[in-house]
């Protein structure tokens, strides 16, 4: 194992192990996080106000819009922001990024149809895929990577509590205060991560000259709509062999192809296929990969069955899932601590893998009859393995790379991630409506529900007669709880590829880059002078300087 120091431009000097300005670091900390808040909550703080936002707005038939709007900008904004913060820097992007964010809100808040609804959303979406890649990439540029790991274990708890906090923030703005505080508050809040990334971030100007990969963006964003598309599309708004949906499997097939051969051609390319020759970039993605459809697929219909089996309404059901939250706050803030105290983490995804398995082994034991506290103790358990890997795998990428590098590797991992979020989702739907509708027609008197699986909301089936509200209950508990037995090959794929990651320490300073296995990293091969010369993250440590304008 060896260590190489990126080549310097001028008068290297000793690089000292961490910043000094502590403060300054936790300010900017601070804006990071609300940062991160602002485009995970986006993500679902809309799924329980839905129904009343488009009754309101009389948009029922564009529903789905609202959230595939934000979903389609968000992920194809990522690897755009990762890419130019790498080339232009950080700073301004972030701030640029924070603003359209905050225009997308107020265009959404005042919304009075839903064309200029889903217009707010998809502007909201452009502005929050930037957001939590640039929040990692900018914690990159002043923390080294062995101190990086705390930061990122609260970057990963916060990113779990959005995932339950945003449908009960949902909820409850819409039976308070009205459903278009959902895009109001985010206003205050963005303003103060603007105004604390003004004042406190501090990062060198960049001065290289952008070549936009423009091939590489419309043939990504061409396959990422269709994708998402076929996730959000298949087996609700259209069957799953209908030619709407195969004509999108083609369309997300060529041009993905199109997309890979516009990125080897590009001398600038978004995801440069360099990254793939980093053997932890690739393991550490692919399971981060897996790992997004299994916790994305199980979030999306838990709440949903914790109404059905207990009776509850959302806003309880959202409650009922703090176990799973406790359980990925504790692991992801614990993992972060020790692999910055200790250097060792590849035990934590290979743990994770595990867990997340057993956990998912334990969901697929439920019955309509399994107490509470059961349920909920299975919770915990899936919370603690996704926490123990999310954001060590993001940090495994990070460390694979140098730091000039870093937001194109973070950007392109969370992409995929990403990805597998969506079809993590779908692929669950879709089992789950096919054992349905099966169950149903089995243990259903004929035509006593019209067939209809989409009107079984949970309040509709709690006020249904006791046996055909117990047919149903036994039916959605029997169709959906093998579906988690079903993810279980991926975390054992996952944890067949997180055994190979190579445990490449820790950097304790910027600006240096440890080879992998032996073998030169992807980026070696940059030009020399690419990479930033001199003292690490000296803009840190001193106040406003020539490099503040970042």
């Amino acid at each position: 194992m060896t260590e190489t120091t990126a080549p310097a431009t001028s008068q290297e000097s000793p690089a000292p192990a961490l910043p000094t300005d502590k403060r300054r670091i936790l300010l900017v900390f601070a804006g990071l996080l609300v940062a991160m808040l602002l485009s995970s909550l986006d993500q679902t703080i809309f799924s329980t106000a839905l129904p009343t936002i488009v009754g309101e707005l009389h948009g029922v038939d564009h529903m789905l819009w609202v959230t595939t709007g934000y979903l389609v900008a968000a992920t194809i904004m990522m690897p755009i922001y990762g890419k130019l913060g790498d080339l232009i820097g950080r700073k301004g992007l972030f701030i640029g990024a924070l603003s359209v964010f905050l225009i997308g809100s107020i265009i959404g808040g005042a919304a009075q149809d839903m064309t200029w609804l889903i217009v707010g959303r998809t502007v909201q979406g452009i502005g929050g895929g930037g957001l939590m890649i640039l929040s990692q990439a900018i914690i990159a540029d002043v923390v080294p990577v062995r101190e990086r790991s705390k930061y990122m274990g609260i970057m990963g708890a916060v990113f779990g509590i959005s995932s339950v906090a945003g449908p009960l923030l949902g909820g409850w703005f819409t039976e308070s205060v009205g459903w278009r505080w959902a895009f109001w508050i985010n206003i205050p809040l963005g303003l103060v991560a603007i105004a604390l990334a003004v004042v406190f971030l501090k990062l060198p100007k960049h001065n290289a000259k952008v070549r936009f990969d423009l091939l590489g963006t419309l043939t990504m964003a061409v396959a990422v709509t269709a994708i998402i598309l076929v996730a959000s599309w298949g087996g609700t708004e259209y069957e799953w062999n209908s030619p709407t949906i195969i004509w999108l499997l083609v369309i997300a097939t060529v041009f993905a192809a199109l997309f890979v051969l516009a990125e080897y051609k590009a001398s600038e390319p978004i995801i440069p296929l360099a990254l793939f020759k980093s053997r932890n970039f690739v393991l550490a993605t692919a399971a981060g990969l897996f790992i997004g459809v299994a916790m994305f697929g199980a979030l999306a219909y838990l709440p949903t069955y914790l109404q059905m089996a207990t009776g509850v309404n959302a806003t309880i059901s959202g409650f009922m899932m703090l176990p799973m939250i406790a359980g990925l706050m504790f692991t992801a803030i614990t993992t972060g601590f020790l692999a910055s105290k200790t250097g060792r983490y590849k035990w934590m995804p290979i743990a994770s893998m595990i867990v997340v398995a057993t956990g998912l082994w334990l969901l697929s034991t439920m019955t309509v009859d399994t107490p509470l506290w059961v349920i909920l103790a299975y919770l915990f358990v899936l919370g603690a393995g996704i926490g123990l890997c999310m954001q060590i795998l993001v940090l495994i990428v990070q460390n694979s790379f140098p730091d000039t590098q870093v937001g194109t590797a973070t950007a392109s991992n969370n992409f995929f991630r990403e990805i597998g979020a969506s079809l993590g989702g779908a692929i669950v739907g879709a089992l789950f409506t096919a054992r349905l509708n099966d169950l149903l027609a089995e243990r259903m008197p004929a035509g006593a529900l019209g067939g209809d699986t989409n009107s079984f909301t949970p309040a509709a089936v709690n006020a249904l007669p006791d046996q055909n509200r117990d047919i149903i209950v036994g039916a959605y508990n029997d169709a959906l709880t093998p579906v988690f037995a079903m993810l279980i090959p991926m975390l054992i794929a996952g944890l067949a590829l997180v055994i190979f990651i190579k445990e490449v320490p820790l950097r304790a300073s910027l600006d240096t880059i440890v080879e992998d296995e032996g073998e030169p990293t992807a980026f070696d091969a940059v030009a020399e002078g690419a990479v930033a010369s001199g003292p690490a993250a000296p803009w840190i440590a001193t106040g406003p300087t020539d490099a503040s304008a970042g």
